[in-house]
């Protein structure tokens, strides 16, 4: 049938052409030509507007500019609620208070505010702030794979503690980069090479000194409140899902192992025992894989409390400042980035980069101007320390206090706990849109942490419920 139609076709042809020649072929559509006999086609259709193509509507800003002629809270009256906090029995003998108003710096109240005290996980914000000023909030952290010596890759740690161990997700923070994203590269790198074993070294020697700051209780990593702090670890070393679980001891060996049988399941053979090994700086790159930015990293251990991110946060401040990444430099590190900014850090002092350990002291003074610094509008860089913080009965470590108070969403502060030691440091709204920063330390309590907290929240309640006028 196709033949005969092929045929029919070609005799239509040459009747039209003897008849007419091209012109009249050209007319009825039979050759290339300008010329038709078809009926003028409908004029098309409007292009598609797509929805993104259509104006923006007006931007919302989220976090408004505060208002310079909301009245100022007065002082007496702050004043005596700052003197019946530190008075109340719930919080001991030794408790440093300081309340001040945002906008112009005024010191509205405060109770041996220029003491230091324990601070507890309070110190975060110090390494939230060098972290963000010294490294910049877009930093993120590579974890590589590179050549070694013949037959050998080298996995390199790059300071993320947050390694997934299968593929990353990019909307994680904690498991942004994956490992096996990483053996995926490394696989196709190798089979174009036509090797199908090597050997396998880990370098982790980014970080030095210690994993374990001797100012820590054996208690605090057999509970899993911290990690050792390694250049490498895959989910901050946690080997169940609990909230405190148990922790590897040797999270740079755990994550190796994790990479090594990754490797294996891909058709790679990993031949010999892992060691440790530093590799070459002009080595091949096989594979890498990135952090989350440095001011996700921050908003997670703000939120979270994480010792251990924390920690290795704090030793990437030294590494950029040129010092040892170890307890010792990252702790000196975080003191000079925030002195750098103008605080006053005379009577400092860090015993490490997260509060956990003993030998910390910090004053309420020292946190508030340190805060008011990071919500400074000339600094937006720092600006992730004060929306990163916990949101009163919303997130964080506060999702579960102040949950029938006024300050709920009104409060965003960070939380400090040890045995014997509460503490919060943060902002709040008060009833005529006034912000107010405020540092509360109290480091001799009685058992337990629900008395303590209990005072505080009810007097950062009363000052977001307070005109105070």
């Amino acid at each position: 049938m196709a033949a005969a139609a092929r045929a029919a076709g070609a005799a239509v042809l040459a009747l039209v052409l003897a008849g007419g020649g091209y012109a009249t072929a050209d007319a009825y559509d039979l050759v290339p030509g300008v010329l038709t006999l078809a009926p003028e086609p409908e004029p098309p259709a409007a292009f598609p507007q797509a929805p993104g193509a259509v104006d923006a509507p007006a931007s919302v800003s989220v976090l408004g500019a505060l208002d310079a002629g909301s009245p100022i809270p007065s002082a007496a009256l702050v004043q005596a609620r700052v003197d019946a906090l530190a008075a109340d029995p719930r919080l001991g003998p030794t408790v440093g208070v300081l309340v001040a108003d945002q906008l112009t710096g005024e010191v509205l109240a405060q109770s041996r505010g220029a003491e230091p005290r324990t601070p507890a996980s309070t110190a975060k914000v110090l390494t939230a702030v060098a972290a963000l000023s010294e490294l910049g909030p877009g930093t993120t952290l590579p974890t590589r794979v590179v050549r070694g010596a013949p037959g050998q890759i080298v996995l390199v740690g790059g300071g993320d503690v947050m390694l997934a161990a299968g593929a990353g997700s990019p909307d994680a923070v904690n498991g942004r980069a994956g490992l096996a994203d990483l053996a995926d590269q490394v696989v196709k790198q190798l089979e174009a090479a036509g090797e199908s074993t090597v050997s396998l070294a880990v370098d982790d020697s980014l970080f030095s000194g210690a994993t374990v700051s001797p100012t820590w209780t054996p208690s605090d990593v057999n509970n899993g409140f911290v990690a050792p702090v390694t250049a490498l670890e895959v989910n901050i070393a946690k080997l169940t899902d609990a909230e405190y679980p148990p922790r590897a001891t040797d999270p740079t060996m755990s994550a190796a192992k994790t990479f090594a049988v990754l490797l294996a399941e891909r058709g790679v053979g990993v031949t010999g025992g892992l060691t440790r090994g530093a590799a070459s700086p002009d080595a091949a790159q096989l594979a890498v894989v990135e952090s989350a930015p440095m001011a996700e990293v921050v908003d997670y251990f703000l939120h979270t409390s994480d010792n251990t991110v924390t920690e290795a946060v704090a030793r990437l401040v030294a590494v950029d400042a040129g010092l040892p990444a170890s307890f010792e430099g990252a702790t000196v590190s975080v003191l000079r980035a925030v002195a750098a900014l103008g605080v006053d850090t005379t009577g400092a002092v860090l015993a490490d980069a997260s509060g956990l350990g003993d030998g910390s002291a910090l004053s309420p003074t020292l946190l508030v101007e340190l805060m008011r610094v990071a919500a400074d509008p000339a600094r937006p860089a720092l600006r992730r320390v004060m929306t990163g913080m916990p949101v009163a009965g919303l997130s964080g470590t506060l999702h579960d206090r102040y949950l029938s108070s006024a300050a709920r969403g009104m409060v965003r502060a960070k939380t400090g706990s040890l045995s014997g030691v509460t503490s919060l440091a943060g902002t709040v709204v008060d009833a005529d849109g006034r912000l107010l920063v405020f540092a509360v330390m109290a480091d001799q309590t009685p058992p337990g942490q629900w008395g303590p907290r209990a005072a505080i929240d009810a007097f950062v309640t009363d000052l977001a419920a307070c005109g105070c006028r």
